[in-house]
């Protein structure tokens, strides 16, 4: 399985683990408490089971463990407030947890291996944190959304390119001499950059 792939699928296994979200209706005060506690709780248990484990792993499990109880939080503050912002937070509390956990993963892989892994979890990042926005720009009702969920969507688009790029670029570092000028040379004309 190459690199992306095993990207892809860690980001869809940390993404299942992290799934969840804030209902439309929203929630009473004391629902979010408890759910704020039981996420505080349930962190416990898995910090404690992480004890187990040593190296990488056990880092990855805190970090697993670390990343449910924030999205739990920030889903719970979410579905209280239940408003577009809050369920933005808890969109880039998801990618935020995703992103942590893949960059632990990261550790296990060594040089230019290593630093594309490290790149294409970033990018990754980037994209959730600009759908999350973008989303919460949407929701808005007023006059000028239309407007404003356009710009968002464009800087979106914009910051997702350039992350990709990055990914790209670091991919050609694994490379020397002239396949590594033709891959760059690609990568730049791949996605407009002079």
């Amino acid at each position: 399985m190459n690199r992306t792939k095993l990207l892809v699928a860690l980001f869809a296994a940390a993404g299942l683990s992290f799934a969840g979200g804030a209902n439309a209706q929203g929630t009473s005060k004391d629902s979010y408490d408890m759910s704020v506690k039981s996420a505080q709780e349930a962190y416990k248990a898995e910090r404690d089971a992480c004890n187990a484990l040593s190296g990488n792993a056990k880092d990855i499990c805190v970090e697993t463990a670390k990343g449910k109880e924030a999205v739990a939080k920030a889903d719970a503050e979410a579905a209280y407030k239940n408003t577009p912002k809050a369920r933005e937070s808890a969109r880039v509390a998801r990618a935020d947890a995703t992103y942590n956990v893949a960059k632990e993963r990261c550790d296990d892989m060594v040089g230019n291996t290593k630093d594309v892994c490290v790149k294409e979890a970033k990018a990754m990042h980037v994209k959730g944190k600009a759908d999350a926005k973008v989303d919460r720009v949407a929701a808005d009702t007023s006059k000028e959304s239309a407007e404003k969920t356009a710009e968002a969507r464009r800087d979106a688009t914009v910051d997702k390119r350039d992350a990709e790029y990055k990914v790209a670029v670091e991919k050609c570092d694994a490379l020397a001499g002239a396949p590594k000028d033709s891959c760059v040379r690609d990568a730049k004309m791949r996605f407009g950059k002079s």
